[in-house]
């Protein structure tokens, strides 16, 4: 009879023993799914010392003033790693608006730099001055021409498409919403802002396709005051995540998810450490690398006049979750049963961009749309 015993706990051990052996396997197997790249050891970069191109030279006009923390915060970036980087001689200028952008075009013209940058100025006024000054080059970023820009030879534009990086942001908060309801906040409502919204929206919905979706727009992208007011209704309204894209305007929108205990989706900039454990992530359109690219045309004479088309492929459009830039600071300040979703989230991410890069996955582009 003891024996017996003895020969049942040892079977029962085995069991037991091999269960969890499974088990370990299974974890293990999943884990190896996905490897967090930014957990890697980083090789590090010997510094180069910039070539003297001191001759060349290149003057920026920004929409508004510095600090908006988002896309001209980064087209100014852009300028001062081009300048540092490529040794030329820049000069950035801000502005208090759009009335004082024609003038501030034409006074850079004034100085006969070899490449006049334009950020977010109407697509008039860049088309009438671009055809009355003949040979200046011109690079405008964040200007949409509709139905198509014109054929200049000294005009040079990048149209940075955000629809798929903003897919994966909706992942993200598809996958992390508590409330089932998930919202954006637009400065306008046009297809430049929707061409966010709708890729937002689409992703949220390949998650959680049981989610509501409710949007704002702003009417400005200099008011975060309303931004601010618009956010704290749709919260009211029970969304816990929104995704603010309206320059300026959008620091009221991360203000808002802050003082309610509510998150956010933050955008163009790497804006994820404003409101620590707020901010999930940042759909990141970069601005910065198009004017460095404008700037590196010239000094390596290839300045291409017509439109230059890039986006998620090409590294103008990612996450700030992304190799490269690597925020972990949700991971560090945010709840902890959200945070315990983010490896499941990254490796959701991580399979759409492949689809999406592969071609298997189409994102509705709303500059496609408003074109039709």
């Amino acid at each position: 009879m003891a024996k017996f015993r003895y020969t049942l706990l040892f079977v029962l051990m085995v069991l037991i023993l091999t269960s969890l052996f499974g088990v370990s396997s299974v974890l293990a197997q999943d884990d190896e799914e996905y490897v967090d790249e930014c957990l890697a050891p980083q090789e590090e970069v010997e510094a180069v010392e910039a070539p003297d191109n001191s001759h060349i030279s290149f003057e920026i006009i920004l929409p508004n003033a510095r600090g908006d923390r988002s896309f001209i915060d980064s087209a100014a970036a852009g300028a001062e790693r081009a300048i540092a980087e490529l040794g030329v001689t820049g000069r950035i200028i801000e502005t208090a608006g759009v009335q004082e952008h024609d003038a501030a075009v034409r006074r850079a013209v004034q100085n006969r730099p070899d490449l006049v940058i334009t950020i977010a100025v109407d697509a008039s006024i860049i088309q009438e001055i671009a055809e009355e000054f003949e040979d200046q080059k011109f690079g405008a970023q964040e200007t949409f021409f509709f139905p198509e820009p014109p054929d200049l030879p000294n005009l040079s534009l990048y149209n940075i498409l955000t629809h798929e990086n903003s897919y994966l942001a909706g992942i993200a908060a598809g996958m992390l919403t508590r409330t089932g309801m998930v919202g954006a906040v637009g400065g306008l409502d046009t297809p430049g802002i929707n061409l966010f919204i709708v890729g937002f929206e689409e992703g949220v919905l390949s998650v959680c396709p049981d989610c509501q979706l409710v949007r704002s727009y702003v009417g400005d992208f200099s008011d975060p005051v309303t931004a601010k007011e618009q956010a704290l209704n749709l919260f009211e309204q029970g969304a816990d995540i929104l995704y603010q894209v309206a320059g300026r305007s959008g620091e009221g929108v991360l203000a808002a998810a802050a003082e309610t205990g509510n998150f956010a989706i933050g955008v163009d900039s790497n804006q994820d450490d404003l409101y620590p454990g707020t901010i999930i992530v940042s759909a990141m359109k970069r601005v910065d690398n198009a004017v460095f690219s404008f700037v590196e045309s010239v000094v390596n004479d290839t300045f291409a006049p017509g439109v230059t088309t890039v986006g998620l492929a090409e590294g103008f459009a990612g996450l700030s979750w992304d190799e490269g830039i690597c925020s972990r600071t949700f991971d560090e300040n945010g709840p902890e049963d959200m945070v315990a979703k983010l490896p499941a989230v990254r490796q959701a991410i991580a399979e759409a961009r492949e689809k999406i890069l592969s071609g298997e996955l189409v994102v509705t582009n709303a500059l496609e749309l408003a074109s039709e």
